[in-house]
This record gives structure tokens, C-alpha cells and sequence, in this order.
């Protein structure tokens, strides 16, 4: 990880509040293969070891971790999430224009939904000359995308709509979001006549 000196957060403390305010990690190994990453949530336990603990699970599937396949029988609490990942070649653009274009798309896609959003016009020339040459601009033409979309399809569909009913009452519009994604999937299922998935969650 690139990490400025002034960026640095050393207190342990600090560290382990975030990790438990945001638990869900990626695992990423190389081999020959290339990258592999696998999503999965960590329950930190501070007390062993000089800087914690972390603990998991994954599924004896994942190729992470090859292991006898089999399950309990049981449902047990899983988090249900989305997410991409892009592969390409990395190439750096060093020039003032195509960073200070960047910074102002980047600009207005934060800003929009301010009342009185930050535009790049509003600093200083000198400040923008300067922010231009401190840092370089890069851009990835995607090769290849990797999407998964872990919505209980894996489950019963009375148990995806349990899911999909508790989330949606909370009040963190996180969790909002994903029961309608778990609806939307649900709804897509029953369009093709898929009836009931049931079998041991894959992380």
C-alpha cells in the first residue's frame, strides 16, 4: 500500500475500531495463475496475539482452500454482498491536462449531491498548476471483469425472502439497497422457474 508518512495511522486501537466498524476484507494471493481475491467478513479478536486476531471461513469450495466438501445441514448467518473486480494493464499518463481532466470528472461525480458542490474552478490556477505536477495520472483499459452478486441464491426462497424483508426495514440505507438486490434477484429466479436453491453457503 502507497502510505505518505502523513497518511500513517499507527495506533493499533484505531485500527482495530475500523476493522470491527468495517469487517467485510478481500483475501488476495499470487501463483502462477495470476490474483486471486475472495470476499469474506473477519471477526477480530484483539486479545491474542501482539496485534489481534483475525478469523473467518470460507467455502470448502473456494479454491483458496481446498477441503472435503460437506455441510451441517444448517443455515447459518452470512452476509449477502456485490462486488467487481477489473483486470487490465495499468497505464500512466503524465500529463497536466489528462490529471487536472481527471480531478474535475472526479469533482463532479462527489460533489453532485451538495447543496453547493466544490468545483474545480473554485481554486486557485497556481494550486491546480501545482496539484498537476505532484501527481500523475494512470488509466486501466479493462481486459477482463469479474462480478459477483452473493444474494441468497444459494438459499431456499423462503429463506431469500426473509432476508430480503429484514433488510429492507432497516434504517441503514445499506442495507436497504441490498434487500432490493436480493428481491431483484429472487423475482429473476422465479421468472425462470428455478424453484428452491438450497445447499451450503459459498462465501
Amino acid at each position: 500500500m502507497y502510505l505518505p508518512p502523513s497518511f500513517r495511522e499507527p495506533r493499533t486501537e484505531v485500527m482495530h475500531d475500523l476493522i470491527e466498524a468495517h469487517p467485510l476484507g478481500v483475501v488476495v494471493t499470487s501463483s502462477a495463475g495470476g490474483l486471486f481475491a475472495t470476499h469474506m467478513p473477519w471477526v477480530l479478536d484483539r486479545t491474542v496475539g501482539p496485534l489481534g486476531t483475525l478469523r473467518g471461513h470460507i467455502a470448502r469450495s473456494n479454491p483458496h482452500h481446498r477441503l472435503d466438501t460437506g455441510t451441517a445441514g444448517r443455515v447459518v448467518p452470512t452476509w449477502n454482498y456485490v462486488a467487481v473486480h477489473a483486470y487490465g494493464t495499468v497505464r500512466f499518463v503524465d500529463e497536466a491536462e489528462y490529471v487536472l481532466r481527471n480531478v474535475e470528472a472526479l469533482t463532479r461525480r462527489h460533489e453532485a449531491g451538495r447543496e453547493r458542490p466544490w468545483s474545480i474552478q473554485d481554486a486557485p490556477v497556481e494550486y491546480l498548476a501545482g496539484l498537476a505536477k505532484a501527481v500523475i495520472g494512470l488509466e486501466v483499459p479493462i481486459a477482463r471483469l469479474e462480478g459477483k452478486w452473493k444474494l441468497s441464491q444459494n438459499r431456499e426462497a423462503r429463506d431469500a425472502e426473509g432476508v430480503a424483508s429484514g433488510l429492507a426495514a432497516s434504517a441503514d440505507a445499506r442495507e436497504r439497497e441490498v434487500a432490493r438486490l436480493v428481491a431483484e434477484r429472487l423475482a429473476a429466479r422465479r421468472d425462470r422457474g428455478a424453484g428452491d436453491h438450497t445447499g451450503p453457503e459459498r462465501t
